[in-house]
């Protein structure tokens, strides 16, 4: 289909995009594009005017500093995979490696990722597992979001009207953590059916820590405490990952259920990938 009439501009820095989206209600930020522009194409979403940002230098950067690797939210999917600072963040490269094509990860960004809020997509599970901060800015000035409180369900974030995602900054992990993305993909899309990012820390041999997220499987990505806590105080074997990775996707909770997916389909299929992601995490 072709999309509604709409109307273009480009903001040079992020105080004008931020002007902009306050003068115009009805408008929505270009990054990357990779979600907006379908979307529109499907008249699901026929904003106004379109803001790119995707040019704003401020925006797009990845640094170290000391104690924190700070992601610009423009930074596209191939700064990521390709930037040595990330290199101790496994599950970074991983994810963004299963990301879409060549041109979607040259083109589509972390910001705009995560600010869409896709149930599907890859790095929000990945951004819980490894403790992310999410620093936005709007009128009103800056705010830093943990990413445990940033994802709040289906499309949605915790974005007030007029924010924009920033920064992301991500802990460097400690001696003896380490962690892992696997998923199981629709294959033409490429996004998440299920998804699992996991981050452990291991101490002599024993596992004294452990986050373990999902996408894919319900209304937005989330950490799974069951089997995180039932990781803590074991021996990082095996046999204890797939007894605790046995509690995923369990209690009372919705269960996405599509033509890709059964709901039983994707809890055994998180089950299978909180394995392999521990697995992977752990070196096993």
């Amino acid at each position: 289909m072709i999309p509604s009439s709409v109307d273009y501009t480009r903001a040079s820095s992020v105080g004008e995009a931020i002007r902009l989206l306050a003068e115009n209600p009805d408008a929505k930020l270009l990054a990357g594009g990779h979600s907006l522009i379908p979307a529109m194409k499907l008249r699901l979403n026929s904003p106004a005017l379109l803001i790119d940002i995707a040019r704003i230098a401020e925006l797009r950067f990845i640094e170290d500093t000391g104690n924190a690797i700070v992601i610009g939210a423009a930074s596209t999917h191939a700064d990521i995979i390709t930037n040595p600072h990330l290199k101790g963040l496994t599950a970074m490269i991983e994810a963004g490696e299963l990301i879409g094509d060549t041109q979607v990860r040259n083109m589509g960004t972390l910001g705009g990722s995560i600010a869409h809020a896709d149930p599907s997509a890859d790095w929000p599970a990945v951004l819980l597992a490894l403790e992310a901060q999410i620093k936005v800015q709007g009128a009103e000035g800056e705010r830093i979001i943990p990413a445990a409180e940033f994802f709040t369900g289906f499309f949605s974030t915790a974005l007030d009207t007029g924010e924009i995602v920033t920064e992301i900054h991500l802990p460097k992990p400690a001696a003896g953590s380490a962690s892992a993305y696997r998923k199981f993909m629709q294959p033409a899309s490429r996004f998440a059916i299920v998804g699992c990012a996991a981050s452990v820390s291991v101490e002599g041999g024993v596992i004294s820590a452990a986050n373990v997220a999902f996408t894919g499987v319900s209304d937005a990505a989330f950490l799974d405490e069951g089997v995180a806590s039932a990781l803590i105080g074991k021996p990082a074997t095996l046999e204890n990952i797939e007894a605790a990775a046995s509690a995923a996707a369990e209690g009372d909770m919705h269960i996405n259920e599509d033509h890709f997916a059964s709901q039983a389909y994707r809890k055994h299929l998180a089950k299978v990938y909180a394995k392999r992601a521990l697995a992977g995490a752990c070196g096993l």
